[in-house]
This record gives C-alpha cells, structure tokens and sequence, in this order.
C-alpha cells in the first residue's frame, strides 16, 4: 500500500502568528511534523509526505529540510479546499489515498496515520477515514468541544455530533456501554473524492453542528473508522500549547 500525506500549513493565525515556522527543538513546527510523519514504514508500498503551504515562507523553511512542498493559493475558505489543490498540484489520481495531518501536530503518532490509510484502502465503499478512541469520563462526554462519533457494525460511521451520543436514556450520568467514542480529527480521503468535495453543498447538519464532515454523509458518503487505542498527542492552538509541545518534544 502507498499514499500520500498532505500537511496544510496557513501561516496566518489569530492566536499564534506565524504558527507553522514556530520553533521547536531548532526546526519549524511544520518541518517537525512531515519529520514524524516521514517515519512510518509501509510493507510494500511507499508514503510521500508533502507540506500544502499558503505562503513562500513556508515553502522556503520546509525546502531547507529536505520536505517536499507545494504552494497554494491563500483564499481558500476551508482546509479540504487547499488538500484539493495540492492533490491537483501533485498529480495525483483519482483512485489514490491522501492523509490529511495537520501542520500543528508535532506529536502525532506515524502508527495512527497509517492506520487511516490501511482502513481506507480495506474499505472499499468508504471515501473518507478517521479516527476515535475511547471516552473514559463524564467531563469528556458531555464537553460540546469533544466531538463524539457513533459506529455500525462494520466500523462506519453513523453520525458525529458534538452531544453525548449515545446517550443513555435509562442511566442518566453514566457513561454507555461499551465505551462511548471521542473522534481525532485526522482524515484519509480518496482523492477522486476530495476533487469534489468543496463543491458539494453545505448540510443543515454540517451548519448546525460546525463539523465539515457531516457535509459528506448528508450527501451519501460513508466514513471509515479507525480505532486508537489511546488518544493521539497534543496540537498547537495558543502560546501555552507551543510551550507544552516544547517540553515534550525536548523530553
């Protein structure tokens, strides 16, 4: 199995500018993540990391590294919107897998990230896969900021919603059994769909829950998931995450 791992990287951020070329451990937080990434070893196959990049200052950072990058335009309104470029940009077939893994991980797990991309490609009537893991306390469950995600039998996804699902209708204030699950936001996609993806019309669920991927099961697409058995390491939104990742990374 190959795929590809598109990293997009804006570099205009409200709460931590210049996020993506922030320092950690003497190399830019965007050029840390395609490193980890770069780390996954496939059996048979070959993973090609690219950094989807807004900005020439981007680019320049992840060419000093040895990253291969690609430059996209800067007005896209959404991330899959410049994944589809740079899928454009590379090439890449329609029938190929893409990664989504964003510019602020440099914690990620490479395990997870190939987990993703395996699921896909053994999931022929999926076009998109994810990830979750168990929620193990009520705080968690009930935070509208935790995103949930709900399973069939074959591991797709039913609905994501940022409300406790499932919930209990007989045991209010005790987690369902088994385990509820928290949704990671990493994203495999086949590429042919994701060409048409920002096109397909906003879904009133999309809109009402602000999660984009209710967009593609409102229009009939199934979702793979994949499950973690932990969850994944931290982002970078604010000062105190970059501080945070800083002495983990140095750890």
């Amino acid at each position: 199995m190959s795929f590809t791992v598109l990293i997009p990287a804006r570099l205009a951020s409200t709460r931590l500018p210049n996020k993506p070329l922030a320092d950690i451990g003497g190399a830019p937080m965007v050029v840390r993540v395609a490193q980890r990434v770069m780390s996954i070893s496939v059996p048979a196959g070959k993973v090609r990391v690219v950094v989807a990049a807004d900005s020439p200052e981007i680019i320049t950072a992840c060419q000093a590294h040895g990253i291969e990058a690609v430059l996209t335009r800067t007005e896209h309104p959404s991330g899959s919107d410049r994944l589809a470029e740079g899928c454009q940009l590379l090439g890449l077939a329609d029938d190929e897998i893409v990664v989504n893994v964003q510019g602020d991980e440099p914690l990620i797990d490479p395990l997870l990230v190939g987990a993703v991309a395996q699921l896909l490609s053994q999931q022929p009537q999926a076009s998109m896969s994810t990830a979750a893991h168990a929620i193990d306390n009520w705080a968690d469950f009930t935070n509208p900021n935790v995103v949930k995600v709900v399973l069939d039998a074959k591991g797709l996804a039913l609905y994501f919603s940022r409300a406790p699902i499932p919930h209990g209708r007989d045991q209010p204030g005790v987690l369902p059994t088994p385990a509820p699950l928290r949704h990671i936001g990493i994203y495999g996609y086949r590429v042919g769909f994701l060409r048409q993806f920002p096109s397909l019309p906003q879904a009133p669920i999309e809109t009402t829950e602000s999660l984009e991927q209710l967009r593609a099961m409102w229009h009939g697409h199934r979702i793979a998931v994949h499950i973690a058995q932990h969850a994944p390491g931290p982002g970078v939104d604010t000062p105190e995450d970059l501080e945070r990742v800083r002495r983990l990374f140095n750890a």
